[in-house]
């Protein structure tokens, strides 16, 4: 009797995993929605799209970038967390949404580590702190002690741009206004591109820019005055990083990385995160990621303890720079 009482849990039990292990075998058997959280044209966004041309040729389904914008990339995350987790609704994130907006924002709505199935990071990418030289608030200024200098001589005058209120680019701006013993005025906005618009337009003085804005200084629209991360950028030989100009220590750069919603079948998300790093091997997808950033994948285990570790370090530098949201 026991037995038989045995058999039966087990085929209930077996009927029960059957359909997901099923859907992860066939998987992708319909279109793939890509959730970002930013604006048309930022460095997220453009990741997206190259990943998904590429996953779409890969995989035999289409992947279709969707943009939810607004408050620094929340109103996609939380979409995706509400999503079925079946693998058909990925987030294509920052690392602000996942290791900074935890740490700021009360209302979340999301837990980083509870509410997603980290897949992997596709590329890691360095800041460029710009002006716009035609601006004439920043005339002047043509390296960051000078733009340290003009901010002294007018506290909280001197604005900088931001993707967003907690967003990375808030965060370097912020900790060069600490390390400086200056006061900057932030301006944030509905993510990179229209935060590099408002550099073009000269709504604000400078801004810790994305690789998009690399053509611009290339072009001579826009003046780079230093790279956030410890080295310099492969494309900007001739510029130095804030940390060689008299901020040891200044190194802040963001991710962007790929999520499933939490329930993901776990070879469903294993066969996003092989086919995301076939694909990021690729030489001609690998050249038009090198762009946006150095390609970097990982296992999905690794991506969460990066999580982890960057919400720890994140907190810290919160900290010091005493940032807060209302």
């Amino acid at each position: 009797m026991q037995a038989s009482k045995l058999l039966v849990a087990g085929a209930f039990a077996l009927s029960a995993i059957a359909p997901l292990a099923a859907s992860a075998a066939d998987y992708p058997n319909a279109p793939v929605k890509l959730v970002v959280g930013f604006s048309p044209g930022s460095t997220i966004d453009t990741v997206a799209r190259i990943m998904g041309d590429a996953l779409s040729g890969r995989m035999g389904q289409p992947f279709v970038v969707e943009n939810k914008t607004g408050a620094n990339g929340m109103i996609a995350a939380r979409a995706v967390v509400q999503a079925k987790p079946d693998g058909y609704t990925i987030l294509i994130s920052n690392s602000s949404s996942i290791t900074v907006n935890p740490l700021l924002y009360k209302d979340l709505q999301y837990d980083p580590l509870k509410d997603f199935a980290p897949v992997t990071t596709v590329v890691s990418v360095p800041f460029i702190l710009t002006i716009n030289a035609e601006n004439p608030r920043v005339s002047g200024v043509n390296d960051v002690k000078s733009l340290v200098d003009l901010a002294r001589r007018n506290p909280n005058t001197i604005s900088y741009g931001s993707a967003g209120n907690g967003n990375l680019m808030h965060l370097a701006g912020a900790q060069l206004a600490t390390m400086s013993g200056v006061q900057m005025l932030h301006v944030p906005y509905r993510g990179a591109a229209p935060m590099e618009a408002g550099l073009m337009s000269k709504e604000v003085d400078f801004g810790f820019d994305t690789l998009s804005g690399v053509p611009l200084v290339k072009a001579g629209k826009l003046k780079a005055l230093a790279v956030s991360t410890a080295e310099r950028w492969h494309d900007l030989p001739d510029v130095p990083s804030v940390a060689e100009v008299g901020y040891p220590g200044f190194d802040i750069s963001f991710w962007v990385g790929v999520f499933a919603p939490a329930g993901t079948p776990s070879a469903v998300v294993e066969r996003l995160n092989k086919e995301i790093a076939a694909a990021a091997a690729d030489p001609v997808v690998r050249a038009r990621l090198a762009l946006q950033g150095n390609p970097s994948t990982q296992s999905p285990p690794a991506f969460r303890q990066k999580i982890e570790d960057e919400l720890k370090q994140n907190e810290a530098l919160i900290k010091r720079a005493n940032i807060k949201i209302d």
